[in-house]
């Protein structure tokens, strides 16, 4: 356990023992930590405290759902409770929370492992060496593990969400820590090639004729950045929806001659360019926070208003690139 939050861990659960209703939110554009850490922290709850409604909120994802995760029942302004302690997850500000109805909450606590820039909770337990947030809900049940075990439907969700946001234990995040509680979730008799990996990876025909347009169309600038592009008719003729844009990007995860690699997806119905930045050893949140987003060190979204915003981005990458490699750091 992580004994600087025990004493956070023991006011959360008694927020959880105070309150009747309990709602479980976690960022919009959902990848499989912010799923597996809602739908883990939930399906926990549910079995720990069957006398409480426990309520989840947020959009399906467009093929995580209902493959890996249940569909999440949609709740109208009329019947949303009145007074329901709110729990985020996995979500940084409050600007990314998908469902602003969280706002509304009597108490509201935060769990999240990106940089602590807004602490919007009354209770924020924010940990961001964390490989995934899945860790750390964990962490937090693990605080009082006999009398509200863990079942294995829910450790089957947060062991996607620590499989899915560390790589597969490829990332530099990853600790000895990381793999302990892999163990330990595994120890609830989880299958993670049947019941975790088979559903989280895999394809269909049409997936890899995505694949194909990706590799046919990456940028390589010669300087370390490499990206792609999908237009709005490229989504369509995919037969995507933006939110998937990102998928292909561990293809250039590997190039020896790429530092950062992106994915900058259309989203027409927004009027928006919607960014995934990864880096393999420099800090990209930097750049990512001045066009509109932000996130780890190594994984950041943003937004562009317009492709001709493209430019500049990939210019303000080359030179961190340049400034890294001058002052030895890569």
């Amino acid at each position: 356990m992580i004994k600087e939050n025990k004493k956070a861990y023991k006011a959360v659960l008694k927020e959880i023992l105070k309150h009747d209703t309990i709602v479980v939110f976690r960022h919009e554009i959902p990848d499989y930590d912010a799923l597996g850490c809602q739908f883990g922290l939930a399906t926990w709850l549910k079995n720990s405290f069957p006398t409480k409604k426990i309520l989840l909120c947020g959009e399906d994802h467009p093929t995580f759902t209902p493959r890996l995760y249940p569909h999440i029942e949609k709740i109208s302004d009329e019947d949303f409770p009145k007074d329901f302690l709110a729990i985020v997850v996995d979500t940084g500000d409050t600007k990314r929370v998908d469902d602003k109805r969280f706002l509304n909450a009597q108490t509201i606590i935060k769990f999240d492992h990106h940089p602590n820039v807004e602490p919007y909770g009354k209770i924020n337990i924010v940990n961001d060496e964390l490989s995934s947030c899945a860790e750390l809900i964990y962490d937090f049940i693990s605080l009082k593990k006999k009398k509200y075990p863990l079942s294995k439907t829910a450790a089957m969700y947060l062991f996607s969400g620590v499989a899915g946001d560390s790589g597969r234990f490829l990332f530099n995040t990853v600790t000895s820590d990381t793999f302990i509680i892999a163990s330990e979730l595994m120890k609830t008799g989880i299958n993670i090639s049947k019941d975790v990996y088979l559903k989280m990876y895999e394809k269909t025909h049409e997936d890899i004729l995505v694949t194909k347009h990706v590799i046919n169309n990456i940028v390589f600038t010669g300087n370390g950045v490499a990206y792609y592009v999908l237009k709005d008719e490229d989504v369509k003729r995919l037969n995507i929806t933006p939110g998937r844009g990102k998928e292909n990007l561990s293809l250039m995860s590997n190039l020896s001659d790429v530092d950062v690699w992106m994915s900058i997806t259309e989203d027409k119905e927004k009027n928006e360019w919607r960014l995934s930045i990864r880096s393999k050893e420099i800090p990209i949140n930097g750049i990512a926070s001045e066009f509109n987003g932000g996130g780890h060190e190594l994984a950041s979204g943003g937004k562009l208003t317009s492709l001709d915003e493209l430019p500049l981005l990939v210019s303000k990458l080359e030179n961190l690139i340049k400034q890294y490699k001058e002052q030895g750091k890569i």
